[in-house]
């Protein structure tokens, strides 16, 4: 983590201190629902309109004319269509719903790239990174707080090297991104893997055992009983996170318990809108193809209003 999301962890912390520590450190990344909606065509298509625009900018297609939602929609599959053979593939489809799906880290780093963009360039440097962040807090090289920022700027500087694909120390707001949201980017995953045991391994032998496994989860503070879960947690790791039965977490097996390989929501949700759309069944959609089936994948007050007397009915 940055020392921006490090220092609110520690802020969540000190809560968690002045509480029982009953409730569950979760350190597994899944990824989430597409929506929140049941998926049921028969009844609506509100789930496909989540999954394509994300919840947010779904709801705004909700109040234009059937016409303006296909004007939008056109120029939507323009972006869509990366390589610009005037076909939108599976594969396509299936990046474009995952990055509506991720707008909260795009959102994220927007609101962070004027922060640590010196210069205006259109680029972030480390140096522009470190100073910004660590500037103030390096001058004092006995803090009053306790914590050792230039272990903590190490830390941050190896990720961000993983993160700059080219090695020029400069990160592009892509790079950038796989900086603060490694857990996003498969190239990054292994330095999501690196921190984590680095967190949890406490003695420092390169692995993570069931002690140092239930002591990152919860803490005894002087209680004789555990709650269910952290015995739940260490049948868990006895039977199933400990694969090869040695006591301990080794690298491979802390990925797969951390970044599990989880039901791509993403591809079954493009494969549907492809399979529904697809007139001529070669695999691949025109823009005429989906714009065609427009209500499938937006909203307009046509189909606000269709699924509205759907509701009525049911009353």
């Amino acid at each position: 983590m940055t020392i921006q999301q490090f220092l609110v962890y520690l802020s969540l912390c000190a809560v968690c201190v002045l509480s029982k520590p009953t409730d569950k450190k979760d350190r597994v990344h899944h990824d989430p629902q597409l929506s929140d909606k049941v998926h049921d065509d028969a009844q609506n298509f509100e789930y496909d309109h989540d999954a394509f625009l994300g919840a947010d900018e779904a709801k705004t297609f909700d109040q234009l004319t059937p016409e303006e939602s296909k004007e939008r929609l056109g120029m939507i599959v323009d972006k869509i269509d990366t390589d610009k053979d005037g076909f939108v593939t599976e594969g396509e489809l299936k990046a474009w719903i995952k990055k509506a799906q991720k707008k909260y880290v795009y959102d994220n780093v927007e609101r962070q790239w004027q922060e640590f963009d010196m210069n205006q360039d259109g680029l972030i440097s480390w140096d522009e990174y470190r100073n910004v962040t660590y500037g103030t807090y390096l001058d004092d090289p006995d803090p009053d707080d306790g914590f050792n920022y230039k272990q903590m700027m190490m830390r941050d500087e190896r990720r961000f090297k993983m993160a700059d694909k080219d090695g020029d120390l400069i990160a592009t707001k892509e790079e950038f991104t796989a900086f603060l949201h490694p857990e996003e980017y498969d190239y990054m995953k292994d330095i999501v893997v690196q921190e984590t045991m680095e967190d949890i391994d406490k003695n420092r032998d390169g692995v993570i055992d069931l002690e140092e496994y239930i002591g990152d989860m919860y803490s005894h503070d002087g209680d004789a009983d555990e709650p269910e879960w952290v015995k739940t947690e260490r049948e868990q790791f006895v039977e199933f996170r400990d694969k090869n039965r040695d006591g301990k977490m080794d690298k491979e097996e802390t990925k797969d318990w951390i970044l599990p390989s989880d039901y791509d929501h993403a591809e079954a949700e493009a494969r549907h809108l492809v399979y529904e759309s697809d007139q001529n069944k070669d695999g691949k959609l025109t823009k005429e193809e989906i714009v065609d089936k427009y209500d499938l994948f937006v909203g307009s007050q046509a189909t606000d209003f269709g699924e509205a007397l759907v509701r009525h009915d049911e009353f």
